[in-house]
């Protein structure tokens, strides 16, 4: 396995499918339908805020994305999704994804989404992503990374809780679940 800073032009659609396959679930009600979803996800996606994991034949295996205060792995703006879904579409979706903007953290990095390709789950690609996540995070001078996680994704968050995340608060969504598909979000946090 190779993991390296960034993503290649070649690997932005297999990235979106991997990002639209991890987070459409609570995310499709909103961005749907897919194939706009995945329009949108292409458009916005910034491949300086990502570390991607690929096998040696080149395959990608995961990314994991994170934010800054130059932006995020999947980072748009109203412009962006107003070319994809149309005014009136831009102005509904631009008001419920607010509702789920997570702030930079000055004293945190912040981890923006990890995905691994089905078929390459459980074969240690999400720990070594974490591990690049986590050695990016030194590199900026950051000594905590945070991530948040939902409720729905209990495989996610034995990963997190294995590798030394623990949860730091936790927050519910209230009716806009029936929206997003989750109740709660977990804030979780490792010491590097």
């Amino acid at each position: 396995m190779i993991i390296r800073a960034g993503l290649p032009a070649s690997d932005r659609d297999a990235a979106a499918t991997l990002y639209w396959q991890a987070f459409g679930q609570k995310l499709a009600r909103v961005m749907g339908p897919d194939a706009k979803a995945l329009r949108y996800i292409i458009r916005v996606m910034r491949t300086d805020h990502v570390i991607a994991a690929h096998a040696n034949d080149g395959t990608l295996l995961g990314v994991v994305g994170f934010k800054s205060h130059d932006g995020a792995f999947v980072d748009g703006t109203f412009h962006d999704l107003r070319a994809i879904y149309g005014r009136a579409g831009a102005l509904w979706r631009a008001a419920l994804l607010s509702l789920l903007e997570r702030d930079i953290d000055n004293a945190r990095f912040l981890l923006d989404g990890l995905c691994v390709a089905p078929t390459a789950r459980g074969q240690g690609i999400g720990t070594a992503l974490l591990d690049a996540i986590c050695t990016e995070a030194r590199t900026r001078g950051y000594a905590k990374v945070r991530l948040d996680v939902i409720d729905t994704n209990p495989r996610a968050r034995a990963l997190y809780t294995r590798y030394g995340f623990r949860a730091t608060n936790t927050q519910t969504i209230g009716p806009l679940s029936y929206i997003f598909g989750f109740t709660s979000s977990t804030t979780m946090v490792k010491t590097l």
